[in-house]
């Protein structure tokens, strides 16, 4: 076994408790699907959750250990994420409404790619992320056991990554039901952008003032 009962049990339910308490992800995805629509949110959880990826390998090479040793590095990844919501806000208050009430496929189409490349673009950028794993997983890893330490951190990691993208496929259908409620018109469409990238912005400042 990777991981003895003794750990896996409240690595288990600690992940679950992490997962779907709501955090920056759930909103981003939210804003996207409530943006874009349900396949903008649904790609940009994935895209979120592939870019994850990039995190749980660095923290099992040991390379999220840079921030704590060079704060700076740190320091500039943080903003350089803070200023690519921000920007990603901003877009959506400059798109102007379509004159159409519903949304062609192709504008589906091409909102869901945009968004899933935001998605994994603003993930890499969170340095926040890269910090968790490196403070959260070390907690459940067996230096004793059978694997070696760093495929632990693979392993745990990807079920860590797996766990958060659910929340996120839950928020994205969450905020789907809200939107199918509303009433569908151009105002209403150009009201949910706005919303959308006010939290982006708001997301951006967010991660701008956090500290390490």
């Amino acid at each position: 076994m990777m991981l003895s009962y003794d750990l896996f049990i409240p690595f288990f339910f600690t992940t679950i408790i992490f997962a779907y308490i709501p955090g920056p992800a759930m909103l981003y995805t939210a804003a996207q699907t409530i943006a874009k629509g349900r396949r903008a949110g649904l790609m940009a959880a994935l895209g979120i959750h592939l870019g994850g990826y990039a995190h749980v390998i660095a923290a099992a090479a040991g390379l999220t250990l840079l921030f704590h040793v060079v704060p700076i590095l740190y320091l500039a990844v943080k903003l350089l994420g803070a200023a690519y919501l921000v920007w990603l806000g901003i877009q959506m208050f400059r798109i102007r409404p379509s004159g159409e009430v519903a949304t062609s496929d192709v504008r589906r189409v091409k909102s869901a790619k945009q968004a899933f490349f935001e998605s994994v673009t603003v993930e890499i950028l969170n340095p926040k992320t890269a910090i968790f794993y490196l403070a959260f997983l070390p907690q459940f890893i067996d230096v004793s056991g059978t694997l070696p330490v760093w495929l632990q951190f693979i392993a745990l990691g990807s079920i860590v990554n797996l766990t958060f993208s659910s929340a996120d496929i839950v928020c994205v259908l969450l905020a789907e039901v809200i939107l199918s409620r509303l009433k569908k018109s151009n105002r209403m469409q150009n009201a949910m952008q706005k919303i959308g990238g006010a939290i982006f912005i708001g997301l951006g400042v967010n991660v701008a003032l956090q500290k390490i």
